[in-house]
């Protein structure tokens, strides 16, 4: 791959009293595998600048159309964000959260992007689908 991506992700995910918050740091690392995470009063603040997992999650659950509205449907300038469901990150499993807040809390994804832009970036983690099959481009 010739595109250089320089990005800077938070991830925020609240801890209630009814949680262990190391499920909770574990719920981050099933798909954000290499962030690094930080036990704050009540929640958990994590950072990584890798979402090629997540990515390769959102292709296992054919749910890139998905996860590219959710994208686009909260970018501001040169970042967007996303929430996920708490319970399914538990499992490993990408679901975003829409509606009706989980009773869990959600973990709330923030990312920015520095290097090329945010359409490329979005592209390259969650690339346009034609009959639901990702679409190849250009620079792949």
């Amino acid at each position: 791959m010739s595109e250089v991506y320089s990005v800077d992700v938070q991830i925020t995910a609240p801890v209630y009293d009814t949680e262990v918050a190391d499920r909770v740091a574990d719920a981050i690392t099933n798909v954000f595998p290499g962030a690094e995470l930080d036990h704050q009063h009540g929640e958990i603040v994590g950072e990584t600048h890798d979402l090629s997992h997540f990515s390769e999650l959102l292709h296992r659950r054919e749910i890139l159309d998905t996860a590219r509205g959710a994208f686009f449907e909260n970018r501001r300038g040169d970042t967007f964000s996303f929430d996920l469901k708490k319970q399914a990150a538990f499992q490993g499993v990408v679901n975003f959260a829409v509606g009706d807040p989980d009773e869990l809390g959600e973990i709330h994804v923030r990312v920015r992007v520095t290097e090329p832009d945010v359409e490329a970036f979005i592209d390259h983690i969650a690339p346009p689908t034609q009959d639901g099959q990702p679409v190849e481009t250009d620079d792949r």
